[in-house]
């Protein structure tokens, strides 16, 4: 099994890149002019994208945080 330093070696920099893309695209949905009247108002999506970074930002006891999101994400979106 690869150790904790090995595994931040391997895929710091992959990470890194996906973070800063997110970052990327929240900061241009955040820029986009509001929808239309009568459009949705908050976006389901979006508060998938939420609450996946909050499951993100938090460290647990146990390693299940792919399943968490991916459970979350499988999820209709209405």
């Amino acid at each position: 099994m690869t150790d904790k330093n090995a595994v931040m070696e391997r895929y710091y920099l992959d990470c890194r890149c996906m973070l800063l893309e997110l970052a990327a695209t929240l900061d241009r949905h955040d820029r986009a002019p509001a929808p239309s009247e009568g459009a949705q108002a908050a976006d389901a999506r979006l508060l998938l994208l939420q609450r996946s970074i909050e499951i993100l930002a938090h460290p647990s006891a146990r390693p299940d945080r792919t399943a968490r999101i991916l459970e979350l994400l499988s999820r209709p979106v209405s």
